[in-house]
């Protein structure tokens, strides 16, 4: 026979009793926590990107370096002429006093060496400025049109050859007078990269996009602002580089020439003065100048562009 034995509802089961004293269930708790707490911390430190200095070296330690070669061939050649080259710390002695105060004026052929620069900038800037004007649509319409393209092409095969100094003596005659015969040189010497590469970048739009603009009918202006000026932009923008590199290696020896205020008139008094360190400073003047159009030529240009003509 079996008995079983019914429990009330209401009876109430006596607790487990613990082996545990209370105060280890807060332990577990806080060790669970410190525990999830420094797993936060090391997942915040694992996604945290390290530092890549490699990039960085790469592009600082080269030119340090080249800079350093550039020096030591430089003592090397002042020790070999025995000091008829000055040495670079007597040329960095010499531009520290020529550069403490460059916009001295003592007369009309003794100026200090921010103004020989800002006259020459001027000469430039017109000079370039005129050859962009004419150049750059000279260069879309030689493009756009064939029978304009074989009409030019034969005239600037013959004309861009020529050395720009040979231009010189033509403004000398024409224009009477030293400055705007300079500027005549560097606007003769600036129009052909323009010319040139507009007028290539306008050649090589995609048919089809011509095709697609004759499809729509629509207007010449609408074909040069909406097709071919986006196409061509980069074409256009190498040619102003080009141009604008060729227009200040041509102004030193125009100013050599024609005399007056400028960088090159001035690399040509020091020498007529014999005075070398000079001479060496005005070297590395027009190379930073230079370098510092061309850079922000570049910054202009890349405002100024498509986003997919920057890529």
């Amino acid at each position: 026979m079996v008995s079983a034995v019914f429990h009330s509802p209401l009876e109430t089961v006596p607790p487990v009793a613990s082996s545990a004293p209370p105060h280890a269930t807060y332990s577990i708790a806080e060790h669970a926590d410190g525990t999830g707490a420094k797993a936060v911390k090391h997942l915040k430190t694992a996604a945290r990107p390290k530092r890549d200095f490699s990039a960085l070296w790469l592009r600082v330690l080269p030119p340090v370096l080249g800079l350093a070669l550039l020096v030591l061939i430089w003592e090397l050649v002042s020790l070999g002429t025995k000091a008829s080259i000055p040495s670079p710390k007597d040329t960095f002695l010499q531009a520290v006093v020529l550069f403490s105060d460059p916009f001295y004026r003592n007369g009309p052929n003794d100026q200090g060496v921010g103004w020989n620069v800002l006259s020459s900038l001027k000469r430039v800037a017109t000079g370039f400025g005129l050859a962009a004007i004419v150049g750059i649509p000279v260069g879309f319409m030689i493009g756009r049109f064939t029978f304009l393209s074989h009409m030019f092409n034969p005239l600037i095969s013959l004309m861009r050859p020529v050395s720009p100094l040979a231009w010189l003596p033509i403004g000398l005659l024409v224009f009477k007078g030293a400055d705007p015969a300079a500027i005549w040189t560097i606007f003769i010497c600036s129009i052909w990269p323009m010319i040139i590469n507009t007028a290539v970048g306008v050649q090589r739009v995609p048919q089809d996009y011509m095709n697609v603009a004759r499809v729509l009918n629509l207007s010449e202006w609408k074909i040069v602002t909406r097709i071919l000026f986006p196409s061509v932009l980069p074409y256009m923008l190498t040619g102003v580089r080009l141009a604008v590199g060729t227009a200040w290696l041509v102004i030193v020896a125009a100013e050599m020439l024609t005399g007056g205020v400028g960088i090159g008139f001035w690399v040509w008094d020091e020498w007529n003065n014999l005075n070398v360190k000079n001479i060496i400073i005005a070297i590395f003047v027009i190379g930073i100048v230079g370098l510092v159009l061309e850079y922000a030529l570049i910054k202009l240009a890349t405002a100024f562009t498509f986003e997919e003509v920057k890529s």
